[in-house]
């Protein structure tokens, strides 16, 4: 991985010093810290300066970098992105694009997210697995992908975006099944093409024409054939849209890993969350910074307005009750490029702000099924660090303006921005 994604790129070793840490782990924040980074990109040392290693005598030149007081956190994820669509404009739209322009508008928009912070995301419907591979290989710059390729949802259902008469709007974003052995089957065909998770529609949502986020949609027992499939094939995660309640209590029962969105989300759906160990990816982007009644459809809009208040209810409650959260915007629902705004929308409905870079690091990477190699800086994990301006835990918002996202390092290398070049003081490590 780390040879990959660094292919033209500069990596040297790194000290960072003269900086405050936060590490992802809940733990105190660190003053004077010390950050130091292998040739390799990984991380041999996140601590105080003053139980630092030395950095002379290493084989390798050591580029140290001054973090000039600034706070230093592990790279972000955003588990819920739509790369390929531009904000606001519905996924059908797509379809009317070359695909040369929606393949260069889709970098530019990795780039951007990258630039807010976001160091892995995972993209939820729309994008080929191709864009994983050219971050891999250093082809592009953009943050680590996991992507579900394509959306399972039954005929009329959400991602069901056919026209009456026929006319296939989807642009390659959905997969029709309407029984068990048709869910197993698209299971299979979005893997063949390279799937790192699928992605069912267990209820209707907010920008389909034909539903409502309380409509059910697939079966309980379709999705729990999905999830059987995905286990035979490598035991792959199965993310579940699920806005109404019953949609989300028919996913928890069939076993998915997360529940998107989760609006309905009450006491029952809470117990079987924590029972089955699953998580819940709330996107209050999509009601805090995704409602414009100038640019959605009308029957979008309604049903965004109408679902605002619940939603903001009970993701409340789920926090009060100690869900398992992790970071997700629905980016392209709201704005690209400013995915850590949902950390003050989480603090907004009560999480304590620490807890909500967990969500967004070491969570996020326990989602994934990266945490053993990211989500922290602690000594072992790859380095993905961000820099920021401010004091996040005073006040969180200074992370979701990437004018404050000073710096962005990912497996080692310096892809945003810079920090002064220093030496350490004399007679310090």
């Amino acid at each position: 991985m780390s040879d990959a994604m660094t292919q033209n790129a500069s990596r040297t070793p790194l000290r960072i010093h003269n900086a405050r840490l936060i590490d992802g782990t809940g733990s105190s924040p660190v003053d004077d810290a010390v950050i130091l980074v292998d040739a390799e990109g990984v991380i041999t040392y996140a601590g105080p300066a003053a139980t630092a290693p030395p950095v002379t005598g290493q084989a390798d030149p050591v580029r140290v970098l001054d973090a000039g007081g600034r706070t230093v956190l592990p790279g972000f994820f955003d588990c819920h992105v739509h790369l390929s669509y531009a904000h606001g404009s519905p996924p059908h739209r797509r379809a009317e694009l070359d695909r040369v322009l929606v393949t260069l508008d889709t970098v530019a928009r990795m780039r951007q997210t990258l630039d807010a912070g976001i160091t892995s995301a995972r993209d939820l419907g729309g994008l080929s697995a191709g864009y994983r591979t050219a971050v891999e290989t250093g082809r592009i710059v953009g943050p680590r992908l996991h992507t579900a390729v394509r959306i399972l949802s039954h005929t009329g259902g959400h991602a069901d975006l056919r026209l009456p008469d026929g006319t296939d709007l989807t642009a390659g974003m959905s997969e029709i099944t309407d029984t068990a052995d048709e869910a197993r089957l698209a299971v299979r065909r979005v893997l063949r093409e390279g799937a790192d998770l699928i992605k069912v529609c267990a209820t209707g949502g907010m920008g389909s024409p034909y539903d409502q986020p309380d409509d059910e949609g697939l079966l309980e027992e379709e999705i729990r054939a999905v999830v059987d499939e995905a286990r035979r094939h490598g035991g792959k995660p199965v993310a579940a849209h699920a806005q109404g309640n019953a949609g989300i209590l028919n996913a928890l029962r069939a076993g998915v890993t997360s529940i998107e969105h989760g609006y309905g989300l009450d006491d029952r759906a809470l117990d079987l969350l924590a029972e089955r160990d699953a998580f819940v990816v709330p996107t209050l982007s999509t009601v805090y910074a995704g409602i414009n009644k100038d640019t959605m459809p009308d029957y979008h809009y309604q049903k965004k307005v109408r679902w605002s208040g619940i939603t903001k209810t009970n993701i409340a409650h789920a926090i009060e009750r100690g869900a398992r959260i992790a970071l997700g915007t629905d980016a392209a629902v709201g704005p690209h490029g400013v995915n850590l705004m949902e950390l003050s929308y989480l603090v907004d409905l009560g999480m304590d702000p620490m807890d909500a870079i967990v969500a967004g690091t070491r969570t996020s990477a326990e989602l994934l099924g990266v945490a053993d190699r990211l989500g922290s800086l602690t000594a072992g994990r790859v380095a993905d660090l961000v820099v920021c301006d401010g004091d996040p835990l005073t006040d969180i918002g200074v992370l979701g303006d990437p004018a404050h996202i000073v710096c962005v390092i990912q497996d080692g290398v310096v892809r945003k921005g810079s920090l002064h070049p220093g030496t350490p003081a004399a007679g310090r490590p």
